[in-house]
């Protein structure tokens, strides 16, 4: 365990959560698209809302495989986004007889986005990313405090 390894952790957690804030951004904005890809079959297929796994990062190194072993390894060494993936909820049908998306009955595909749970989600992210910033500020500020003991 190093002196920087609490302020690595840190790290990583801020670079995951602003990743997810971006996703959540992405979906917040894309909720009214109904033309984000085309199928094999030519059709227009409307935006999926994406969603992002996170995990924790492991260290490969010699020291960390003794440390676990001993049953000393009491730290995290992080978090890492393990991958984005798309909701395959269904799609949410609106009828809208004048729209040029709309099907022979009258109606539309929406996207499979619910602004509010994209606004909790978002709410969630920045919570975690505000916390990990006082714990960067803290743990810069011991730091600092050590370095005074020698003057």
């Amino acid at each position: 365990m190093t002196i920087f390894s609490s302020l690595n952790t840190s790290a990583s957690a801020l670079t995951a959560q602003r990743l997810r804030m971006d996703v959540v951004s992405s979906n917040i904005a894309n909720a009214e698209t109904t033309r984000a890809t085309i199928d094999e079959d030519g059709n227009y297929v409307p935006y999926r809302r994406k969603m992002v796994s996170l995990e924790t990062q492991e260290t490969k190194s010699f020291s960390s495989f003794l440390e676990r072993a001993q049953g000393s390894s009491t730290s995290s060494n992080g978090v890492r986004v393990s991958e984005v993936t798309e909701d395959e909820s269904e799609f949410q049908m609106v009828y809208n007889p004048s729209s040029p998306d709309a099907n022979e009955e009258g109606y539309v595909a929406m996207p499979n986005v619910d602004p509010l749970k994209e606004m909790t989600d978002l709410m969630s992210a920045t919570r975690s990313y505000e916390a990990n910033v006082t714990a960067m500020n803290a743990t810069k500020g011991m730091l600092q405090k050590a370095l005074e003991i020698g003057k």
